[in-house]
């Protein structure tokens, strides 16, 4: 029987080093209560000024839409907002998927990571944050509550709401 241990052991399983943490000596810093709010409420306001020529088209062809024929002036706006839409839509993929930000993160300066440092993926912030999180307020008046309570978990020590312990992340400074 031959014992060298210097052939590689065919039948052992594949090796490699996988690293699930920040770099050593980089230290996190939580984003603070008010970047954090600041943030959700830009994030809320962003999609609504896209949403402005769309609006502005159907307040100068109000009395056209009660008639049924939609004047030029709408159908542009309504185009001009759907290309906008799309816009704000690729940008915040792309922002989210590159460094954890929507664009009212960057902006203010925070991003979102898993709770060990490490890069939290696209998917990840999608469903978990996001899709998640949004099932329990779709159910009428718990819903309310279970928002309310999700926002006010940012004042418990570990300054995270339940769509960051439901995907095991954290908000920090960028």
């Amino acid at each position: 029987m031959n014992t060298d241990q210097s052939r590689p052991n065919l039948y052992a399983p594949p090796q490699s080093e996988v690293s699930d943490t920040a770099e050593e000596g980089a230290e996190l810093v939580r984003a603070g209560r008010g970047e954090r709010l600041g943030a959700h409420i830009l994030d809320g306001i962003i999609p609504g000024v896209v949403m402005i020529p769309m609006l502005i088209g159907l307040g100068f062809d109000s009395s056209a839409l009660s008639s049924g024929n939609i004047g030029t002036f709408t159908v542009v706006g309504i185009v001009i907002a759907v290309i906008g839409l799309l816009a704000w839509i690729g940008i915040t993929i792309y922002f989210v998927n590159r460094n954890g930000q929507t664009i009212a993160k960057r902006i203010i300066g925070i991003k979102v990571v898993r709770s060990d440092g490490s890069r939290a993926t696209l998917a990840r912030i999608f469903w978990m944050r996001n899709v998640v999180n949004a099932l329990p307020g779709m159910i009428p008046f718990l819903g309310y509550i279970y928002q309310l309570v999700d926002y006010l978990l940012i004042f418990g020590e570990k300054q995270q709401c339940i769509h960051d312990m439901i995907a095991d992340t954290i908000v920090v400074k960028a």
